[in-house]
């Protein structure tokens, strides 16, 4: 299963030229193919109690994507932050509450929106002015996949940097 994912995203990947329209490929075949949480295995579904948990399902060889599953137990979040390659995401289980932000030149960090994304949503992040924090704000795990434009085993996280909420 896990293969004819990464065999999808890959070719999803190849077709487009720009970062916009290789996350919009992704994003198109992931709608398609909706996975499902029966790629990952007990471990990968898992979760830690003291903060949300990244298992790191393939990187590309050459280090053109990756694909992630987030496990989020109920009240686990991201810092407000934005991402260092584009990034689509689809919710396996459960729903995340995604808050998005926009920096003003005047007043700093701004709140944009606030969006609900339950089982087979699919949303792009693509930089710059890709700010956001993720929440489980159910009472159950939630979990997603994530499949950023980078080798995240090299780059260790895809957050390119965090902000602080005393800004919104």
């Amino acid at each position: 299963m896990l293969e004819s994912l990464v065999t999808g995203i890959r070719a999803a990947v190849c077709e487009a030229a720009t970062l916009e329209e290789t996350a919009q490929s992704v994003a198109a075949w992931l709608e398609a193919n909706r996975p499902r949480t029966g790629l990952l295995t007990a471990a990968q579904r898992r979760g830690n109690p003291e903060h949300y948990e990244q298992h790191v399902l393939h990187v590309e060889p050459d280090g053109s994507f990756s694909v992630v599953a987030l496990v989020w137990l109920p009240g686990q979040e991201t810092p407000v932050h934005d991402h260092l390659a584009w990034c689509v995401v689809t919710v396996l289980e459960g729903t995340e509450h995604e808050t998005v932000y926009r920096l003003d030149e005047h007043a700093g960090l701004v709140q944009d929106l606030e969006s609900e994304n339950p089982v087979g949503s699919v949303s792009c992040c693509i930089p710059p002015g890709d700010i956001h924090k993720v929440t489980n704000i159910g009472a159950e795990t939630a979990i997603s996949l994530h499949v950023y434009g980078a080798d995240i085993v090299h780059c260790g996280s895809s957050i390119k940097r965090t902000y602080a909420l005393d800004h919104v």
